[in-house]
């Protein structure tokens, strides 16, 4: 499982150096990932095995459906197959690390199966954007968690 936030640097050519505390674990999923974003506000890093289970239950789902339509468009827009190098750095594509404002330093956040990576300022904005509240902790308490 990948958990936690660490934080991390996307250098000059795009390339994120994955933190070591997830390095391991995503070395064990291969050297194949998929780099994308349903909005362009941060890049999300799944393993191709994970991807591919995604694809896999699209597949299912009529292509005319409107909400698969504007999923498929947006990650495939934002999204590309990236390749884990040997010093562990995943480039992050062009056109989302634009949109993300990815560069310099970023907050890498375990998502159970994949990586969320953000702008550290964005991260933040975003996290008082979002009160927790009494609605959320009851979900939770009806999901048994």
């Amino acid at each position: 499982m990948l958990r936690g936030n660490y934080p991390a640097t996307v250098d000059s050519k795009g390339r994120l150096k994955i933190p070591a505390s997830f390095l391991a674990e995503l070395q064990d999923s291969g050297s194949e990932f998929y780099v994308t974003s349903e909005t362009g506000a941060r890049a999300i890093i799944y393993p191709m095995k994970v991807w591919q289970e995604i694809e896999a239950r699209l597949l299912k789902v009529s292509s005319q459906n409107p909400a698969v339509q504007k999923f498929l468009l947006r990650t495939s827009y934002y999204g590309q197959v990236v390749t884990l190098d040997k010093q562990g750095r995943l480039l992050i594509p062009t056109v989302l690390r634009e949109a993300a404002e990815m560069k310099g330093n970023v907050d890498v956040l375990g998502a159970l199966t994949r990586l969320e990576v953000w702008n550290h300022m964005r991260f933040v904005d975003s996290l008082k954007a979002q009160e927790w509240t009494d609605e959320d902790r009851k979900s939770l308490a009806d999901l048994g968690i």
